[in-house]
């Protein structure tokens, strides 16, 4: 994959469900471009949240997606459910295995770093030094960064559970699989989501 997009929808109280059920039809229509991939409700962290994430061969097919999405009259099939809406067109890291659909939560960690200007480069650098001895220990599903918008990185990574999360982490820091040197270059704006596969999601 070339793109991805990782979709926010901020929906009313009580209509999560729906409104992922209806993002999935959204995105499978035959008029969407791309692969949907996955759909996600937020379970710790700011609530009422669905992440939506598609793949894209090409940055054409995902700027045309883009276009579709933001021109339609009823975007993600949810314009009455939603309170909020943000698209994010992301570029993979290199030499990481395309997101392909599969069962590796059930709980998923959405992490994002705010880096100082400059940062993405000697990132992408550090992780890449450091990913093989942390993947190892725990999956990593997707780390990508902004085509636009401030300069940070999102990643995502699935755990069997929170006390999982809990102790692999703490292990890849205890054996120096973690973090990477280049971690000077984030800033103190930094979010963790915790969120579980919806019904439709393809990963879960």
């Amino acid at each position: 994959m070339e793109r991805y997009e990782l979709a926010t929808l901020t929906v009313n109280l009580g209509s999560a469900i729906k409104a992922g059920e209806n993002a999935a039809e959204f995105c499978k229509s035959g008029e969407a471009g791309g692969n949907f991939l996955g759909c996600w409700v937020t379970e710790i962290g700011k609530l009422n949240q669905i992440f939506v994430l598609r793949g894209f061969q090409t940055a054409a097919e995902a700027d045309a997606e883009r276009r579709r999405t933001l021109l339609h009259s009823n975007p993600f099939h949810s314009a009455d459910l939603m309170t909020g809406l943000t698209l994010e067109s992301m570029i993979p890291f290199p030499d990481l295995p395309p997101v392909e659909p599969g069962a590796f939560g059930p709980i998923y960690e959405f992490r994002t770093y705010v880096l100082k200007h400059g940062g993405i480069a000697p990132t992408l650098e550090g992780w890449a030094e450091k990913l093989p001895a942390r993947t190892a220990m725990s999956k990593l599903l997707l780390a990508m960064y902004p085509v636009d918008g401030s300069p940070r990185i999102t990643h995502i990574w699935p755990w069997a559970s929170l006390e999982e999360r809990a102790r692999i982490r703490a292990e890849s820091v205890k054996v120096g699989a973690w973090p990477p040197k280049s971690a000077v270059w984030v800033s103190p704006d930094m979010t963790s989501t915790i969120a579980l596969p919806h019904a439709v999601s393809p990963l879960t």
